[in-house]
């Protein structure tokens, strides 16, 4: 399954992976490291791979598999040496070429679409914005943003190894079956 869930607590998370989630990333956005590490409990043991959202040192204290840092957050080298996978967003071609230049395992691609959840992002660059940057790297990509059942299979034609979602995490295995 292609199928990613950003969650915010270990009963969501459960039901994700339940559902058929691939991906399990605990985001916590401005949450302390001591928070992340608290509420991070119990989700490695969940079964899908574990990233953490911004926080290299609660990703090695919580023992996740690798850490998603946005385009502006440090600690791409320290994740790296401490062996964990590396995850960078991008919302443009160049932007997802030097994250696979800096040795990232994945791109968080988008937002391909408008969201409620980050009403800060940049502004959507749509299934063709997803394809050229699909077509412009050899690591997966991910796309983000807006994505839910009637267009998560969209993200799939246009390149994506998988679909990032926050609001519709509970609904995986119904997201599972429309890849």
């Amino acid at each position: 399954m292609r199928l990613h869930a950003l969650v915010s607590d270990l009963e969501t998370a459960r039901r994700a992976a339940e559902g058929g989630a691939t991906v399990i990333q605990l985001r916590l956005k401005g949450a302390t490291p001591d928070e992340v590490i608290a509420r991070g409990a119990g989700f490695r043991e969940l079964g899908p791979t574990f990233v953490v959202n911004d926080d290299v040192r609660a990703a090695i204290a919580l023992g996740a598999d690798g850490v998603h840092l946005g385009r502006d957050d440090s600690g791409a080298e320290e994740a790296l040496t401490a062996g964990l996978m590396l995850g960078r967003s991008a919302s443009s071609v160049e932007e997802a070429r030097a994250a696979q230049a800096e040795g990232a395992s994945y791109v968080g691609a988008g937002p391909v679409w408008a969201t409620p959840s980050k009403p800060d992002a940049d502004p959507p660059i749509g299934l063709d914005g997803l394809q050229a940057i699909c077509e412009a790297v050899s690591i997966p990509v991910v796309a983000i943003g807006g994505i839910d059942v009637s267009n998560a299979r969209a993200c799939i034609e246009a390149g994506a190894a998988g679909v990032a979602v926050v609001r519709a995490a509970e609904r995986t295995a119904e997201l599972s079956a429309a890849l």
